[in-house]
């Protein structure tokens, strides 16, 4: 009786229990494909950074209705646009709607006049030519852009701490390794700790050989601006390994001292170098989107190809160019008046960076940024920085960013962005004086 029933138990009962809890964990679910997840998005440690800030802030408004919140987290830029460059793209939204002004798809690589405005005003003393100048929309969709052309069998290094988007967009296409959760970094990524130790730059005697390097100057977070000195030792450690980098300087319009504004200006970069920049934030087009790469026509494959053949591939293919009416605005940017213009808005917000800066250090903390770039950088030793954003919230209704969002090293720090009104500024100094007294 007893081997009866076990059977019984094992080959009909068991079965259809197994049976019916599928079931219903389907029903629970909703109907499934059989198509695989992605394993490397699998590999990603949680939401990005940004969109993850903005949820706590939501959530903070919710939970305190009545409290006025400073956003100092996200750098989206907040001064109006100059009005010399909003009619230039009213006007040609306009002109849209005739027979004569109307035009469809433009050049993938970007309009020409366009171009040639890029590499005159921001290369005009290198020989940058506008046909290696290629307009997108924007610095972040660029970054992804040259991860394809890239491919998955590279390597690469990144500074640490440093823009999530080159560790998220590695991990997505496959070169970032499994994560090593004790470490809280990927195990084929080089971590290139700068630190105000070594002045903010890696120590290259020790860092290990990469296909690509993401350097980012002025940093963000850290806003330290490589010297020449700096960047030439590091075009220097990419031609003795044979490295491309892919400099980010979407921030070299607010470098106020003599550090180079491009990875161009150090000699032999063209033939290791990529640059990608922007106008989101030295223009406010952090809505509009736009923005630019420069690739060299002397920088080679290891076969000899020109990398330039294969990026122009992958934006015609996956690229249809950049907003007509955005790139209109772009080249009001750049006329005299125009850049005049946003070169106000980048003295504004530098000045919230100086209040921030001085409410810090009257403070006692350890403040780094602030001169060359519209982040502040302040270390809280010993501290835990998603604790420290926590209580900065909590107590002032401030929206920071943690420092290890931004990778391993900024532990222990907080990046505060300089892009706010003056007065949201001002306030934000009282509050933080209150709280950290």
């Amino acid at each position: 009786m007893f081997e009866l029933s076990t059977f019984i138990q094992k080959t009909i009962l068991q079965p259809v229990k197994i049976h019916a809890s599928r079931r219903a964990e389907k029903e629970r679910l909703g109907f499934r494909t059989k198509v695989p997840r992605n394993v490397n998005l699998e590999k990603l440690r949680n939401g990005y950074l940004f969109p993850e800030i903005s949820k706590l802030e939501l959530q903070h408004v919710e939970k305190y209705p009545n409290a006025k919140l400073i956003s100092l987290g996200i750098g989206d830029t907040t001064q109006p646009l100059p009005e010399i460059i909003t009619s230039s793209m009213a006007n040609y939204a306009h002109a849209l709607s005739t027979a004569d002004g109307y035009t469809g798809y433009g050049p993938e690589q970007g309009n020409k006049a366009l171009r040639k405005a890029i590499a005159k005003a921001f290369y005009k003393d290198l020989p940058v030519k506008d046909t290696e100048v290629f307009v997108s929309d924007g610095a972040q969709c660029d970054i992804t852009r040259l991860q394809l052309l890239l491919g998955s069998n590279v390597t690469i290094a990144v500074q640490d701490p440093s823009f999530p988007a080159y560790i998220d967009s590695s991990v997505i296409i496959g070169q970032a390794g499994e994560i090593k959760a004790e470490a809280r970094r990927y195990g084929s990524i080089e971590y290139m700790q700068c630190s105000p130790r070594n002045n903010f730059f890696p120590d290259l005697s020790t860092t290990s050989r990469a296909d690509i390097i993401f350097f980012c100057s002025p940093n963000n977070p850290t806003g330290h601006a490589a010297t020449r000195r700096q960047l030439e030792q590091l075009v220097e450690f990419a031609r003795q390994n044979g490295s491309i980098i892919i400099h980010d300087s979407a921030y070299s319009t607010y470098i106020k001292d003599d550090s180079p504004r491009s990875i161009f200006e150090i000699p032999g970069a063209r033939e290791v170098a990529i640059e990608i920049s922007s106008f989101s934030k030295f223009a406010g087009f952090t809505g509009i989107r736009l923005g630019w790469t420069v690739v060299p026509e002397e920088l080679l494959y290891s076969n000899g190809f020109p990398v330039i053949y294969d990026f122009n591939r992958i934006v015609c293919t996956c690229f249809n160019g950049a907003s007509s009416i955005a790139q209109a605005g772009g080249l009001a940017c750049l006329s005299p008046e125009g850049f005049q213009a946003v070169h106000s808005m980048v003295d504004y917000y530098m000045a919230n960076a100086k209040i921030l800066v001085e409410t810090f250090a009257s403070l006692g903390y350890q403040v780094y940024g602030g001169a060359n770039a519209p982040y502040i950088w302040v270390h809280f030793p010993g501290s835990n920085s998603w604790d420290v954003f926590t209580e900065i919230l909590e107590k002032t209704h401030i929206i920071t960013v943690p420092g290890s969002g931004f990778g391993p090293a900024g532990e222990g720090y907080i990046r505060i962005s300089a892009f706010g009104q003056r007065e949201c500024i001002l306030e934000a100094s009282r509050r933080l004086k209150t709280l950290l007294q």
